[in-house]
C-alpha cells in the first residue's frame, strides 16, 4: 500500500514539473508570434491546434459525457480558454515571470482558502505582499503596465476555476478525453476571436509550424500532464506543487526572451513562492501530527 501511494505521488509530481517546463517554454515561443498575429490570434492557433491533436490522440467520442456531466466540463473549458487568452494578453504588456507570479494568485487562493489553519494568515500576508510589490508604480521609468497587471490577475481567477472544475470534470472520464473536450470548448469561442483580431494574417503558412509547436508545448502536452496529476491529488495539493511556476517562468523569460527583472520583482516572486511552500510544509506537518486518522481517509 505504501509503495503504491509513493508511486502515485511521484507520478503526480513528475507530471506537474514537466507540465510547468513545457508550458513556460511554450509561452516564451508564443510571445514571438505576438508582433505578427497578436495574443488573441496566437491563443486561437494554440487552442485550435491543441484541440485537434488531443482529439486524434485520446478519441474523446469513446467517453462522451451524458446529461448534467456537461456542466462541469463546459465550465472547465471556459476557464481553460479564459486563462489562456487573458494570460497572453497580459504578457504582451508585462514580463513573463511577473505575469505568472500575478496569475499564480488564483491557484494559491485555492490552496489557502481551502484550509482553516490560523497559520495560513501568514502565508496570505506573504502572497499579498508579493503581489503589492508587483503592482505598477506609475511614477517609475520601469513601471509595469496596469492593464497587463489586471489581465494577469483575471487569468489567475480563471486558473483557480480550471483547477476546481478540472478535477470534477476529470472524475467523469479518462483525463486525456476530458482535456480534449475542454480544449474543444475553449476553441469554439476563442478561434472566432482570433480570426476577428488577426484577420488573414492568422492563416499565413509561415507561422503555422511555430504555432503547432506552441500548441504541443503550451497546451496539449502540459494540460494532459496536469490532468494526470489532478486525478491523483486533491486540488489543494496540486496548487501547492505549482508553487515553483513563477520561478520557472522568470527563468524561461530570461533565457528565451532576455527579459531581465529588477531586484524588487525577483523578491516579489520569491514571496509568492514562499507563501505556497510555507502552506505546503505546514500542511505536511499537521498531517503527520494527526496520525492514523489521516491515513484511514486514504
Amino acid at each position: 500500500m505504501q509503495k503504491t501511494e509513493l508511486s502515485t505521488l511521484l507520478v503526480a509530481i513528475v507530471s506537474v514539473l514537466l507540465a510547468m517546463i513545457c508550458i513556460q517554454s511554450g509561452a516564451s515561443i508564443a510571445k514571438q508570434l505576438f508582433p505578427v498575429i497578436g495574443p488573441q490570434g496566437t491563443t486561437a492557433l494554440r487552442v485550435g491546434f491543441s484541440a485537434l491533436i488531443l482529439w486524434l490522440v485520446f478519441r474523446p467520442w469513446r467517453h462522451w459525457p451524458q446529461g448534467r456531466q456537461w456542466q462541469a466540463l463546459i465550465i472547465y473549458g471556459g476557464c481553460l480558454g479564459g486563462m489562456n487568452i487573458l494570460f497572453y494578453m497580459a504578457i504582451e504588456r508585462i514580463p513573463l515571470g511577473v505575469g505568472v507570479a500575478l496569475e499564480f494568485t488564483g491557484p494559491l487562493a485555492v490552496a489557502l482558502l481551502s484550509s482553516r489553519r490560523k497559520l495560513d494568515v501568514l502565508w496570505v500576508a506573504f502572497a499579498l505582499a508579493g503581489v503589492l510589490l508587483l503592482m505598477p508604480d506609475m511614477r517609475g521609468a520601469d513601471a509595469l503596465d496596469p492593464v497587463g497587471v489586471m489581465l494577469a490577475l483575471a487569468a489567475g481567477g480563471c486558473w483557480a476555476g480550471y483547477i476546481l472544475f478540472g478535477q470534477k470534470a476529470g472524475n467523469l472520464a479518462p483525463g486525456g478525453a476530458t482535456v480534449a473536450l475542454g480544449m474543444t470548448i475553449a476553441a469554439l469561442y476563442l478561434f472566432p476571436i482570433g480570426v476577428v483580431s488577426a484577420g488573414a494574417d492568422l492563416f499565413q503558412w509561415q507561422i503555422l509550424p511555430l504555432a503547432l509547436l506552441v500548441a504541443v508545448m503550451s497546451s496539449a502536452l502540459p494540460y494532459s500532464l496536469e490532468m494526470v496529476a489532478l486525478k491523483r491529488l486533491p486540488s489543494k495539493n496540486f496548487s501547492v506543487l505549482m508553487s515553483v511556476e513563477p520561478a520557472v517562468a522568470a527563468m524561461a523569460g530570461l533565457l528565451l526572451l532576455s527579459e531581465f527583472l529588477s531586484l524588487w520583482q525577483w523578491l516579489a516572486i520569491a514571496m509568492v513562492i514562499t507563501a505556497s511552500l510555507g502552506s505546503s510544509l505546514t500542511k505536511t506537518t499537521n498531517k503527520k501530527a494527526s496520525g492514523v486518522a489521516e491515513e484511514a481517509k486514504v
